[in-house]
């Protein structure tokens, strides 16, 4: 793996998550599924409306050609050898029994779920790729989201590969990525 130079304090399962392409195509057990998706579910949310919905398909099971079909042809080739694919959904709308109003942080929250999903998987020993690379329009009928819900990305999860599987012009750039410094990122007081 490539050096990635952080805070010594910042907790390594952070800095060695990384987003390869190349997967080697073995089968992830439910069970395994289960604990990512569970994790996920964890992530804090704006009144703890948890506004989020996992889809997912697990290679060689009756969704899987609907859910890898779904995504633009670029990202088809290289994800048809994860394990699982999940499309991320949140509810547009705060539900109570008062009522429901618009959710201003349904897209927040549901990030904010994804990506403890992406470290609970690092922690079992896989690694997953998140996407926009869906076909936005076609993707929301097919996988049957209703009006009031937001697809909002996907990810596929599986054991990394050789980058030798992709084409040519992936391999060079299957390797983890830095990060822009924090001075570029963090700024004390207004933006500008």
């Amino acid at each position: 793996m490539t050096e990635r130079n952080a805070h010594p304090k910042i907790e390594r399962l952070i800095v060695e998550r990384w987003s390869p392409r190349a997967f080697d195509g073995s089968e992830i057990s439910q069970d395994d599924l289960d604990v990512i998706l569970e994790a996920a579910g964890w992530a804090p949310s704006a009144y703890n409306i948890q506004p989020w919905t996992f889809l997912y398909a697990r290679k060689g099971d009756a969704n899987w050609d609907l859910f890898l079909s779904q995504l633009v042809d670029f990202n088809q080739g290289w994800a048809k050898n994860a394990s699982a694919l999940v499309y991320v959904v949140s509810d547009k709308f705060a539900r109570s029994d008062k009522g429901n109003s618009e959710n201003h942080s349904h897209s927040f929250d549901a990030g904010a779920a994804w990506v403890l999903g992406a470290l609970q998987a690092q922690a079992l020993g896989y690694h997953t790729h998140g996407m926009t690379g869906i076909k936005f329009g076609e993707a929301e009928a097919a996988l049957g989201i209703p009006d009031d819900h937001r697809l909002e990305a996907a990810f596929a999860i599986g054991r990394q590969g050789d980058k030798a599987s992709l084409p040519d012009f992936l391999q060079e750039k299957e390797a983890p990525s830095g990060r822009k410094p924090l001075a570029e990122i963090a700024k004390a007081g207004k933006f500008a």
